[in-house]
């Protein structure tokens, strides 16, 4: 029996169909099927937790946004990596209130064209197709929380300045923190550490008065504070420059107090009349177990 291919009215009316990759050659989105059930079974909405049997379609870019559905209100969660991110997103999968979404790699994709040559304009339009598109609500009355991957975070100004009614929360771990957990990755995190100063150094993100022939010889848990660092040093100057419209949030804070600090964000993201709802999710199984093991 012949299964009938979703119509592109079905994949673009439909927040199920996630905007998964961006192929510039093409200029198409790569579309896949994923339930609501399946993203709060995903940490990340990755090829890895994907799996083999997910449905795709690759959309044209103009195709996908004549037929795209009107999209609701999008707000971010930044974060500097192991901090807690994926349980707060995770946190705002509430059917009728808000959906979030835990690092699309489009995102990712859209940095990378960018740092093969992609100029700015072109860039800030597929940006701007693809906020539209992952702004597809599951249910009427629904914000979208969106936590990209640390790698994106070159593009925050970008994002933020895309979508003028959009807040945002930067999320980060204390230092000490943050290097104990690179550390018990072993291997993993250390050549994490590594990729993500290259990609900080290729971004001009850095500027540590350290010769760049000496970043060679640093270890691996220095290389690690000095990501740590870059990226607080531009959390700083983004809460400087974007004023009411971006809250900070340590992660040993929200893991003390989660009520409170959901409270706090539903405020902040314009959530407030489903407060106590939101609220109530840190006494739910899902802050009693690691979200990373999902």
């Amino acid at each position: 029996m012949t299964m009938t291919k979703p119509s592109i009215e079905t994949i673009m009316g439909s927040a199920e169909w996630l905007p998964h990759r961006y192929d510039a050659t093409r200029d198409c989105f790569h579309m896949v099927s994923v339930s609501r059930q399946r993203h709060r079974k995903m940490p990340f909405l990755t090829d890895q937790y994907l799996g083999e049997g997910v449905e795709r379609r690759a959309v044209s870019r103009a195709t996908a946004m004549i037929h795209a559905m009107p999209p609701a209100p999008i707000h971010f969660i930044f974060h500097s990596a192991f901090c807690c991110s994926t349980l707060l997103a995770s946190a705002f999968d509430l059917p009728g209130i808000s959906m979030g979404l835990k690092e699309p790699v489009l995102f990712n994709d859209i940095i990378g064209w960018r740092h093969r040559g992609a100029t700015g304009p072109q860039v800030a339009k597929v940006l701007d197709d693809g906020l539209a598109l992952m702004a597809r609500p599951f249910e009427q009355g629904e914000a979208i929380i969106v936590k990209p991957s640390s790698i994106a975070n070159p593009m925050i100004p970008a994002l933020m300045a895309l979508r003028p009614q959009s807040r945002a929360v930067l999320l980060h771990a204390p230092l000490a923190d943050y290097l104990t957990s690179i550390a018990r990755k072993g291997m993993e995190g250390r050549l994490w550490v590594r990729d993500l100063l290259k990609k900080l150094l290729r971004e001009g993100m850095i500027d540590l008065g350290i010769a760049s022939a000496d970043y060679l010889g640093l270890t691996d848990i220095q290389v690690a504070a000095i990501g740590w660092l870059a990226q607080h040093m531009q959390f700083q100057k983004l809460a400087g420059a974007l004023g009411d419209r971006v809250v900070t949030l340590n992660s040993d804070m929200f893991i003390a107090k989660p009520s409170e600090s959901l409270g706090q964000l539903a405020r902040h993201f314009d959530l407030d009349t489903h407060m106590e709802r939101i609220s109530a999710v840190a006494s739910t199984d899902l802050f009693n177990h690691n979200s990373k093991k999902w």
